[in-house]
C-alpha cells in the first residue's frame, strides 16, 4: 500500500481502495488523495489497474474492500458531479446526432430544462471553439474535432471533477500537443479537478501537478504504487520550453527508471 496527501482539501479520497474480479486481483490496495483543483496524472504499463482506478473513481467499479470518497461521502455510482472523458472518442460519440446535439445529451440526462439547454450548448461550444461546427456530425469531423466534443459535452453538465483515461492517445502528435494546451487552459478557467491516465511519461509531466506511477509487482504479479512524483515546474506550460526545462528532463529520466526497473 502507498499513501499520498495533496497540498489541499481532497477532492477525491481512495482509502485503501483494492479491487478483485473473481480470484483475480486487479488492484492492490491503493491509498491515495487528489486536492481540489488538482491535476493528477496516473501512468504506467498495460494491466496495471490505471484504468480500474479510474472507474473506481467515478462510481462505474465497486471496490472490493476499502472506500472511494468525494466530498466526505462514499462514491457508490456514476454522479453529475463528475464527468468521465473515454478513450474511443469514436464510440462515445452517437453517430445520428449533430455537433450540438450529442453536447444536449448530457443535458438531457442532467434533466435541464429544455429552455436552459441551448444557452449550455453554445456556451461550451464557444469554450472549445467548435460553434462553426454545431450542425456537422462525428463522420464530418476529425479525431481531434470529436474528442473536443466528449470534452464538452463533458464541460456541459458543470462537474467538479474530469476524469480522462487516455483521451489524446490515438491522435497524431501536433493535435494531441494542441488538444493538451486547450486541456490545460479549461482547467484552469473552471478549476478543475482532473485524474489523467496515459501511457505517455512526457504527457504526464507536461500537464500534471503530480504523476502517480504504476507498476506491477514481479513477485507477486499484481499492480502497486511504485512513484508519486511532484511535478514543481511553473505554469503556465509551453510545449518547447518546457519540454527542455531541466526538471521535466529530470523527471522524465526519473519516472522512466522507476517504470524500467518493473
Amino acid at each position: 500500500m502507498t499513501a499520498t496527501t495533496p497540498a489541499t482539501e481532497p477532492a477525491l479520497d481512495f482509502d485503501r481502495v483494492s479491487i478483485a474480479f473473481g480470484a483475480r486481483e486487479i488492484l492492490s490496495p491503493i491509498s491515495l488523495q487528489v486536492g481540489r483543483g488538482e491535476f493528477v496524472c496516473v501512468i504506467g504499463p498495460s494491466g496495471c489497474g490505471k484504468t480500474t482506478l479510474l472507474r473506481a473513481a467515478a462510481g462505474f467499479v465497486a471496490p472490493s474492500t476499502g472506500a472511494v470518497r468525494r466530498a466526505g461521502g462514499v462514491v457508490s455510482g456514476p454522479t453529475r458531479e463528475v464527468a468521465f472523458v473515454f478513450q474511443d472518442y469514436g464510440r462515445a460519440l452517437l453517430p445520428w446526432r449533430t455537433v450540438a446535439g450529442n453536447i444536449g445529451l448530457a443535458l438531457e440526462a442532467a434533466r435541464v430544462p429544455r429552455a436552459e439547454r441551448q444557452g449550455r450548448i453554445d456556451e461550451v461550444l464557444q469554450t472549445v471553439g467548435l460553434t462553426a461546427h454545431a450542425g456537422q456530425y462525428p463522420a464530418q469531423l476529425s479525431g481531434g474535432m470529436q474528442q473536443r466534443v466528449q470534452i464538452a459535452r463533458c464541460l456541459a453538465q458543470r462537474p467538479e471533477a474530469l476524469l480522462m483515461d487516455e483521451p489524446f492517445g490515438a491522435l497524431d502528435a501536433m493535435t494531441r500537443q494542441g488538444l493538451q494546451d486547450e486541456l490545460l487552459r479549461l482547467v484552469a478557467e473552471q478549476r478543475l479537478t482532473v485524474m489523467f491516465v496515459t501511457h505517455d511519461l512526457e504527457e504526464a509531466i507536461y500537464l500534471g501537478d503530480r504523476v502517480v506511477a504504476l507498476r506491477i509487482e514481479p513477485t507477486a504479479a499484481r499492480p502497486s504504487v511504485a512513484a508519486v512524483i511532484d511535478v514543481r515546474i511553473p505554469r503556465p506550460r509551453d510545449q518547447l520550453l518546457t519540454r527542455e526545462h531541466p526538471e521535466f528532463l529530470r523527471l522524465r529520466r526519473e519516472l522512466y527508471q522507476y517504470l524500467g526497473h518493473h
